[in-house]
Formats: structure tokens, C-alpha cells, sequence
């Protein structure tokens, strides 16, 4: 299992373009099957780093850079053949949150929190975010979410289908994943991720599980003994 921990705990781990990039670069060089994405200190992630969005001098093609690349890291996160699991404790806001819902689990301690508060001042979730929200929570929800910019803490994230599990320590699930094996761990990945029209997304699927049943022949065997 490889650990990604964003690490700016004095700026509540908030992204600069280079954070972004690094972050690409650990996710995409990940060879392990599952990887567990945490935020160093009292925070997971707030998002993109303000001072980075200010310095875009209110261009909007350089703007819509900035956005472009936030949405190449949560795509990067989301296609990986790895497992993706957001261990979460503290604040994720905005950007943070965006690429916890990239992740293919979610898992929050008692003390995390949700919200894309940027229609406060003006913005807006633009890293993916209002695309998967939407897809996770509902479209009710995520309207209510963002029209709104309030927080959310780990219960009502949990109610809401945002959190999979809450647990006192993430990291546990993450372990919990990388006990099975790695070749189905992908396969289930793609194929629950899979956005091609229902024949397509069966035939696929009837395919994947022969090749594990083929496989895992012996591992079956074992569990009918």
C-alpha cells in the first residue's frame, strides 16, 4: 500500500499548482494496489491554496488553467488502476473535497468536515466537483451543499452517502482493502467505474469474471474445502 500525504499541515494542506503536480506525479507513479490519501495535521485538504488563486490576477483563461489542471489530478485519481482510499480527519473544503470525491473510498474520523463554501466569495467547486458531487450524494443534496457553501460534519456526510465508513483511524480500511486480492481489487474498480451503456458494461463484466474465476481456481477450491 502506498501512503500520499499532503503535507502543508501551516496551510491546512492547501494546493499550489506545484502541490498539484506532485500530487499527479505520486498517484500516477503508484504501483501498489491500493493507495491511502491523507492530509498532514489538523486538516485533509482546504482546497486550492488562495494566494495561488489570487496570483491568477483575475485572468480567466489563466483561470480556467488553473481549473484544467485541478481536474487533471481528481481525473488521474479517479482512473487509477490502484484503489484510492481518502482517509479524512479535519476540514476538507472545496478543492480538498473535490478530490476526496475523486477517491474510490471515502473514510472520515469523528472530527472531519464537509463543505465548498467558495459561493461565499464568488467561486465555485471547479475541480470535478460538480460533476461527482452530484453523482454521490444526489442531485438534491449537492444543490443544497453548494448553493448554501455550509459545512457538514462526519454523521450527516455518512447519512448523505459522501463518507463510506467513519472510523477513529481511516488508515484501517485502506489496510483492510490491500488484504485482498490485488487482480480483483482492479478488475471490480473498472468495472464499477464503467460509464458505457448496460449490454457493454455486462459483457464486460461476465468477461472480467472469467478470467478471475480462471485465475483463482485453486483459491475457490480452498474455500469449498
Amino acid at each position: 500500500m502506498r501512503t500520499i500525504t499532503l503535507d502543508r499541515p501551516d496551510a491546512r494542506n492547501a494546493l499550489t499548482v506545484d502541490g498539484l503536480e506532485a500530487l499527479e506525479t505520486a498517484v500516477d507513479d503508484a504501483e501498489e494496489p491500493v493507495i491511502y490519501l491523507r492530509g498532514a495535521g489538523p486538516a485533509f485538504c482546504a482546497g486550492a491554496d488562495l494566494e495561488a488563486v489570487g496570483d491568477l490576477d483575475g485572468d480567466p483563461d489563466r483561470a480556467a488553467a488553473f481549473a484544467r489542471l485541478g481536474q487533471r489530478v481528481a481525473r488521474t485519481i479517479a482512473d487509477s488502476p490502484s484503489i484510492v482510499v481518502a482517509g479524512i480527519d479535519g476540514p476538507a473544503r472545496g478543492g480538498g473535497l473535490e478530490l476526496a470525491l475523486a477517491c474510490d473510498v471515502r473514510v472520515g474520523t469523528p472530527d472531519s468536515s464537509y463543505g465548498e463554501p467558495g459561493v461565499s466569495f464568488g467561486l465555485f467547486g471547479a475541480w470535478g466537483g460538480t460533476v461527482r458531487l452530484p453523482r454521490i450524494v444526489g442531485e438534491g443534496a449537492a444543490l443544497e451543499l453548494g448553493l448554501t457553501g455550509r459545512t457538514i460534519d462526519a454523521d450527516e456526510a455518512l447519512r448523505v452517502g459522501l463518507l463510506s465508513r467513519i472510523e477513529d483511524e481511516p488508515r484501517t480500511v485502506a489496510e483492510e482493502i490491500a488484504g485482498n486480492a490485488d487482480d480483483a481489487l482492479r478488475v471490480l474498480k473498472r468495472r464499477l467505474r464503467d460509464d458505457n451503456e448496460r449490454a457493454t458494461q455486462e459483457r464486460r463484466e461476465a468477461e472480467a469474471f472469467g478470467r478471475l474465476v480462471n485465475a483463482h481456481a485453486e483459491d475457490v477450491e480452498s474455500v469449498l474445502e
